[in-house]
């Protein structure tokens, strides 16, 4: 197999989005002598046929194809490193807005309650909203992100976010906030859902992992600071609407940052752009791009988004597990929102800035696990990546990092419940963040990559089932968690869910063992290897971009 070029990829660049749509590989090189076969059409050298769902593309149009050249400077993967890591600090940052905005209100939540005399449960919803608009967000902005490309997407959304977050401040009354908490995850949701495609946009083979790697902290890390953030406005006696006010600003700051720097990465977009770019310098209207001959019905496209994932989610053990493992990991996050207060604020007497320092160590742990990942396990598979050439490694070859994290994160929750007393020293029970940091992001780091490498084209589907299964964890478990820990205790509480984390342990393990097997019987797996999504280069022929 010879070394990807963007010549032979226009649409092998799959979209790492919370969408359930997925594109079809293509090798342009072959639509003159070949069969092209893509969403119904159908091209066979110089004779076009025509079935009664297959549209025919004349032959004589393949001259006039636009694509990216060998070295193109158009294709996102050939712009400067400086460049690429540039924007991929500012979607990092982007994301981190939205992620803090999920949890910000915790830290003001009783002056909000003072103010609108609501119950603490609803103060939960002001939480949980926010994180089941991050459910509903991908349904609507992944194929939008398709059909028009990654920038206007953000150009839509961030101010719409903007918005939600300036209704809040200006909220009368306890359903006005509520709406717009909702409808800030909605449109939060966006860049969550496209800013895995912009990476994988712009990096390929080694600095791809590098780049992901990095990136699975922040979803986590936002949370975590948004207490600290909140907790100290309140002690300094701001009014608690500046915390809605304070992220409306962020917000600005992040469109004028989509506007000046983050320029559109997705390559249908890119060759569309190009060919319609063609047609006015030459005056012929012969050129084309490849998107431009893809024709999908609305209902057709609603429906597959509908569908697929929950199809593939009922037939595929493999998803099953994942969806509900990695769901699990992320609710905990939002659970410590309602545990730490009743640990650290009611056992402890921390204030809430105090308490907000409390939740550091989460953020510290998946720091340490992202270390992990780019100084030794990365390295490891790109070892193997190259020992194996011209194929890609076996998908098991990511699972790995996720066998430690299986095992630290029900050690988190023992060691965090029974160091949990008044009596103890708050230290303790609060070092235990780091360990649950840690597992959480060694899970998410190794099992999705996992999960990208089994399903291929279909990883959009299975990545929408995960996306929307996690976030309605998210929201669901800082509703219960009050009740949980008040009755139970902290220590049987976090007892309890350190035997749920433990019943999920043998996931990756067994995944590591069997997985050959589960994949040679799933029906949205790749039957070979080349077939998978990432085409590996041997080390000779890789760029010389190595530096992070």
């Amino acid at each position: 197999m010879p070394s990807r070029n963007s010549s032979t990829d226009a649409f092998e660049r799959h979209s790492i989005q919370s969408s359930s749509s997925s594109l079809a590989t293509i090798n342009p090189g072959a639509i003159t002598t070949s069969t092209l076969t893509l969403s119904g059409h159908t091209l066979s050298g110089d004779h076009a046929t025509k079935t009664t769902t297959k549209e025919t593309i004349p032959s004589t149009d393949s001259d006039f194809m636009v694509d990216f050249e060998n070295g193109d400077p158009e294709n996102p993967l050939n712009w400067s490193l400086a460049k690429r890591w540039m924007m991929t600090m500012v979607a990092g940052f982007i994301i981190l807005n939205c992620t803090i905005a999920s949890s910000i209100p915790s830290g003001v939540l009783p002056q909000i309650q003072d103010q609108f005399g609501f119950s603490r449960e609803v103060g939960s919803l002001c939480l949980s909203l926010f994180v089941l608009g991050f459910a509903v967000g991908p349904i609507l902005w992944g194929p939008m992100s398709e059909d028009l490309g990654r920038q206007p997407v953000s150009l839509v959304s961030l101010p719409l976010f903007v918005g939600t977050q300036v209704g809040c401040a200006l909220s009368p009354n306890t359903a006005s906030l509520l709406v717009f908490r909702f409808l800030g995850g909605v449109f939060g949701a966006s860049y969550l859902t496209t800013s895995g495609g912009i990476i994988a946009d712009m990096f390929d083979g080694e600095l791809r992992g590098k780049a992901l790697g990095a990136f699975t902290l922040i979803p986590f890390a936002g949370p975590s600071l948004s207490p600290l953030i909140s907790g100290w406005m309140s002690m300094a006696g701001v009014d608690w609407q500046w915390v809605f006010w304070s992220q409306a600003i962020y917000g600005v700051v992040c469109l004028f940052l989509v506007v000046i720097a983050q320029p559109e990465t997705y390559k249908p977009v890119l060759l569309v752009y190009k060919a319609q770019r063609k047609r006015k310098e030459t005056g012929d209207s012969r050129w084309w791009a490849l998107p431009e001959r893809q024709h999908r019905r609305v209902s057709q496209r609603i429906r597959t988004i509908l569908t697929k994932p929950f199809v593939m989610l009922a037939t595929e053990p493999m998803l099953l597990a994942l969806t509900i493992y990695l769901s699990f990991a992320y609710g905990i996050i939002y659970l410590l929102f309602e545990a730490y207060p009743i640990v650290f604020g009611t056992g402890h007497h921390f204030n809430a800035g105090i308490l907000g320092l409390t939740y550091l160590p989460v953020p510290i742990g998946g720091l340490i696990a992202c270390t992990v990942h780019l100084l030794y396990f990365n390295p490891k598979y790109i070892q193997a990546t190259r020992s194996m050439y011209p194929l890609p490694p076996p998908a098991e070859y990511r699972l790995p990092i996720s066998l430690y994290g299986a095992v630290l994160l029900p050690v988190s929750f023992f060691w965090f419940g029974w160091t949990s007393f008044p009596s103890v020293p708050f230290w303790i029970p609060m070092m235990a963040g780091v360990l649950l940091g840690l597992a959480v992001v060694l899970l998410y780091l190794g099992l999705y990559s996992y999960m990208f490498d089994v399903y291929a084209t279909n990883a959009a589907s299975a990545l929408a089932v995960i996306v929307i299964s996690r976030s309605l964890f998210g929201a669901v478990f800082p509703l219960f968690a009050t009740q949980m820990y008040e009755e139970l205790k902290p220590q049987w509480a976090s007892t309890l869910l350190g035997v749920v984390s433990l019943f999920m342990t043998p996931v990756p393990f067994v995944l590591q063992k069997y997985g050959p097997v589960l994949r040679a019987r799933s029906t949205s797996a790749p039957k070979k290897p080349t077939e998978y999504p990432e085409v590996i280069v041997p080390h000779s022929e890789m760029p010389k971009e190595t530096s992070v």
